[in-house]
C-alpha cells in the first residue's frame, strides 16, 4: 500500500500562515466546485461525524463525514482509510494532492472506498478499517462485521473517491454506489 506525502499538510499550514501574516487570501479548489478558502479552519475531530457502511458492492464501502459544529471547516480532500495494522492508507482516484475541503455547517460530504482491485491475485484480511476526514484527525474504527464482512475484510491495492457533496457525486471509474 502507498502512502500520500506527509510534508503536504505542513506545507499547507505554512503557506497559510505566510498569506495571513501578508494580508493575502487564497483559495483552493475542491471537487464538485466548494472552495475551502486557505484561512478556514480545520474541521475539530470532535466536531465531525464519520460513518462508512457495506455498500451492497463487493469490497466496496461508502463512508462519509458531516460536520456537526455551528461553522464551516475544512477536512482533507481525500478521505484517510486505513487498514488493521497495515502501512498506508486508501489511494484517491483521481490521484490528487491534498487540500482542504469546504464543509458548512451541517453538511455531509460523501466518498466510496474499493478495499481490493478487482484484478488482484493476493490480498491480506484485517479484523477493521479506519476512517477519518482529515489526516490531522485519529479517525473512527469501523470492525469488518459491522461492514458486512464477517470473515474480515480484504484489502490490497485500496482506492478512495474524493469528498463529494452528494452520494455518488465523487464517482471515480471503478467505483459505484
Amino acid at each position: 500500500m502507498r502512502i500520500r506525502p506527509a510534508l503536504v499538510a505542513p506545507a499547507a499550514a505554512a503557506l497559510t500562515v505566510l498569506l495571513l501574516a501578508t494580508g493575502a487570501s487564497a483559495a483552493v479548489p475542491a471537487p464538485g466546485g466548494v472552495f475551502a478558502p486557505a484561512a478556514l479552519g480545520t474541521c475539530r475531530e470532535s466536531a465531525v461525524k464519520v460513518t462508512a457502511a457495506a455498500s451492497g458492492v463487493v469490497n466496496q464501502i461508502r463512508i462519509s463525514v458531516t460536520n456537526t459544529s455551528g461553522r464551516a471547516c475544512a477536512v482533507d480532500r481525500i478521505p484517510t482509510i486505513t487498514f488493521g495494522d497495515l502501512d498506508g492508507a486508501a489511494q484517491p482516484v483521481p490521484p490528487v494532492e491534498s487540500a482542504p475541503y469546504r464543509l458548512a455547517a451541517g453538511a455531509t460530504a460523501y466518498a466510496v472506498v474499493r478495499t481490493l482491485d478487482p484484478a488482484a491475485d493476493e490480498s491480506r484480511t484485517v479484523a477493521y478499517l479506519t476512517v477519518a476526514g482529515d489526516p490531522s484527525h485519529a479517525g473512527t474504527r469501523f470492525d469488518a462485521a459491522s461492514l458486512g464482512s464477517p470473515a474480515g475484510i480484504r484489502v490490497w491495492e485500496p482506492v478512495t473517491t474524493l469528498w463529494a457533496p452528494t452520494r455518488g457525486g465523487g464517482a471515480a471509474p471503478g467505483l459505484t454506489e
